[in-house]
């Protein structure tokens, strides 16, 4: 039998959430069939500009937003806990509870069978430093943060130019692609360790760090890239399932980091995005896009994310394999 996915559930390790605020104590069940308790949660206001919450199972109730090179905050007064099929906050802030106001989560289940690890570490400002993780595969795609400092967000990206770990992009800005050997130290990682460098930014002295990893993983999800065409019937991204969620960035100039998902709009074609890097409320111009059985169909004529000849990175994660491992083909939106 062919092989088409590793994972038939692909709820059982990521699912999106879309939820209105109530200022005060607000318990979110997922929509999934399957009940998830996530370890990842990442939250940003629709309607609104304001900053987003990340929170995690490693560091308790505090958080870090990614618009921002702001030092880890205490949010004690707006989370409460991550639940057995959700999350629960509480309070009034802007970013992920006001009264009436929308939002969205991006909830991952950490978990070495969807390819995710956080790794948490405390730096020492060495160089060609090697970090453990647990992925027990080549992670593809991560992002690392020092936590006490005021410090950019700093991504590799495993279809980033040839040679990825010569290289990096920074999430809370629009920057090309940068390449500095004191970012991961040139070393490519591996099936156990990734490897950081001086910088303060991935391995400051007795810093606390954090890691957001991930390796691919067939039929749920995948890190690539492709050029743009500047034409409104764009290029067809072949993912192999049902994409729940895609972030691009464009990676040879300048450019924002775009998120669409599958539950903010739920049909084709335009798809609203939101900025990871700004606090911009959600837009629906220069995004339009088909979220298809098998992948995601560019139909814009769009600087972000298909300008003519440019270069662009991806994440995506599944609503549904495109075959399953009982040779069933998933259904178009």
């Amino acid at each position: 039998m062919a092989v088409y996915t590793t994972i038939d559930d692909p709820e059982a390790y990521f699912q999106v959430k879309t939820y209105t605020g109530n200022g005060s104590t607000n318990a979110q069940t997922l929509d999934g069939d399957t009940n998830m308790q996530p370890d990842l949660v990442w939250v940003k206001r629709r309607n609104g500009a304001t900053k987003s919450f990340v929170f995690d199972n490693a560091r308790a109730a505090n958080f870090l937003q990614t618009e921002s090179t702001d030092a880890e905050q205490d949010g004690a007064d707006y989370f409460v806990s991550l639940d057995s099929d959700g999350f629960t906050f509480e309070g009034s802030d802007n970013s992920n509870n006001a009264s009436s106001q929308t939002y969205v989560a991006w909830c991952w289940k950490e978990s070495a069978t969807s390819g995710f690890d956080i790794v948490t570490f405390t730096g020492n400002a060495t160089d060609d430093r090697d970090i453990s993780h647990s992925l027990s595969a080549v992670p593809h795609f991560w992002v690392t943060r020092n936590r006490p400092d005021v410090e950019n967000w700093v991504v590799y990206h495993g279809a980033n130019t040839s040679a990825p770990e010569t290289d990096y992009l920074v999430l809370d800005d629009d920057n090309a692609t940068g390449d500095s050997a004191g970012v991961w130290s040139d070393e490519a990682p591996t099936s156990s360790v990734y490897t950081v460098g001086t910088a303060n930014s991935v391995n400051g002295n007795t810093d606390a760090m954090i890691t957001w990893m991930w390796t691919e993983k067939q039929g749920f999800s995948k890190f690539g890239s492709y050029t743009g065409n500047g034409n409104a019937d764009g290029a067809f991204v072949y993912t192999g399932f049902k994409p729940a969620f895609i972030m691009i960035k464009r990676t040879d100039s300048t450019g924002w980091w775009n998120i669409v998902d599958n539950k903010r709009l739920g049909y084709n074609p335009s798809q609203p995005r939101l900025y990871p890097n700004v606090q911009n409320a959600e837009d629906d111009s220069e995004t339009n896009l088909d979220l298809l059985s098998n992948g995601f169909k560019l139909k814009v004529t769009s600087q972000y994310i298909n300008y003519s000849g440019a270069t662009y990175v991806y994440a995506a994660f599944a609503e549904a394999p495109f075959v399953n491992s009982n040779e069933v083909p998933c259904n178009a939106r």
